[in-house]
């Protein structure tokens, strides 16, 4: 699944086609998503222009004239903007045909993803009692120190917590906590605030650093312009259980944490 950095990378990828652009049409070809599309997208959307786009977790938000437009890549989805004549694919279920000739095409093969139209998402269950974003000024290690205490849950589950912080998915969990040097399966009580400081600040150069690359591709996810995301090649130790850990050259250990696969140095994250 598409995790904050990829999401992110699309954001960036496509914002300057669409910002200030109106939307001459829309074409849906498939409504059954993850909540069914609008009946009426089409007339909600013509004619509108673009103000913004923005995004909160792994959401994004499109401001226009009236309302807004929230988009999720679900599980193997993508956003491209492309010219309107450009082939239609099997599993490109809607398109927003803009003004200047090109369109947004939203790929969703496995039909998980959001395209909706609401006045304001802000109040709605999907973003409601969302935690800060892990690259804003209100996430910090006083923050998680404060958020983890009396929690007997595994560190790295509370890290994917969407309620805690959002956007720090399965991978970035795993390569933050071995990069902060901490077992995944550390109560997040017993941590103490010296290592939630690296541990912050292992998740920031994390984010940076696989946004700066693109994010990763492991199946499904390409960048707008349909490139894979580079950062795969810096995983240090998601999906390379019995590899060598990267430090001391001990084999890598995996477990099943909070229901996800995790992957850990048992010598080096303690």
């Amino acid at each position: 699944m598409p995790e904050l950095p990829e999401v992110e990378v699309t954001r960036r990828g496509i914002e300057p086609h669409l910002v200030g652009r109106r939307i001459a049409a829309v074409a849906v070809r498939e409504t059954r998503l993850r909540r069914p599309v609008n009946d009426d997208l089409a007339a909600r959307l013509q004619g509108q222009r673009i103000a913004r786009l923005h995004r909160r977790g792994k959401y994004l938000l499109a401001d226009l004239d009236r309302g807004q437009l929230l988009l999720h890549l679900g599980m193997s989805g993508h956003l491209r903007v492309v010219p309107q004549d450009t082939l239609v694919q099997r599993h490109d279920h809607v398109d927003l045909l803009l003004e200047d000739g090109n369109c947004l095409r939203f790929h969703d093969p496995r039909r998980f993803g959001l395209l909706l139209w609401g006045e304001d998402w802000t109040s709605d269950p999907l973003l409601q009692g969302l935690g800060p974003e892990p690259l804003g000024s209100e996430f910090d290690a006083d923050y998680l120190f404060a958020r983890s205490r009396r929690h007997q849950q595994p560190i790295k589950s509370f890290l994917m917590d969407a309620h805690v912080v959002v956007g720090v998915g399965n991978i970035y969990a795993n390569e933050s906590l071995f990069r902060a040097g901490i077992d995944p399966r550390r109560a997040a009580g017993r941590i103490a605030l010296p290592r939630f400081r690296r541990l912050h600040q292992a998740i920031v150069e994390i984010l940076q650093e696989a946004i700066i690359a693109g994010g990763t591709t492991l199946r499904d996810f390409t960048r707008p312009d349909g490139r894979k995301g580079y950062f795969r090649l810096s995983l240090a130790v998601y999906g390379r259980e019995k590899e060598p850990c990267i430090r001391c050259g001990k084999a890598l250990r995996a477990a099943r944490i909070g229901g996800r696969s995790s992957f850990y140095c048992g010598q080096c994250q303690r």
